[in-house]
């Protein structure tokens, strides 16, 4: 089952203490759907595309939603939205926010610009729009873990 990003956001969120910026939210949303996707038979966590933009993949709906709170620490906007209660999801988003969210925001820049990545086959200079196919995603996810 695919999830909104903001459902993936808030979980994020909560799972992190409201401790995270947008850019972080980001990275860590694209690491948690890309290890979804790779234990899950290729399904997406995220029912939205990620896009290449300068500083990595992004989710264009969540990051206008979220941009006003610039490099400072997300806080629940996310009102009207509920955490779904599916398990696989959530513990994927979990267990992403447990391992990295300790991570600078610049080094989760450079895993998420890994040489022959997702990002890096899909990204053009100063371009926004430019989707990353989850096959891509999925390709990276491979190539990272040896499986198959």
């Amino acid at each position: 089952m695919t999830i909104t990003s903001f459902q993936a956001a808030k979980a994020m969120g909560h799972f992190s203490g409201w401790n995270l910026s947008n850019l972080k939210i980001q990275k860590l949303l694209y690491i948690a759907h890309m290890l979804y996707m790779g234990e899950n038979n290729k399904e997406p966590l995220i029912n939205e595309e990620f896009e290449a933009w300068d500083y990595g993949p992004v989710l264009p709906s969540l990051y206008h939603e979220l941009k006003i709170f610039g490099s400072s620490s997300v806080r629940d906007i996310f009102f009207k939205i509920s955490i779904p209660s599916t398990n696989k999801e959530i513990d994927i988003i979990k267990q992403t926010v447990e391992r990295l969210s300790v991570v600078s925001s610049s080094q989760l820049v450079t895993i998420t610009h890994a040489c022959g990545g997702a990002w890096d086959k899909n990204y053009r200079q100063g371009s926004r729009g430019t989707k990353i196919p989850n096959k891509d995603i999925l390709e990276e996810y491979i190539k990272l873990s040896g499986k198959k």
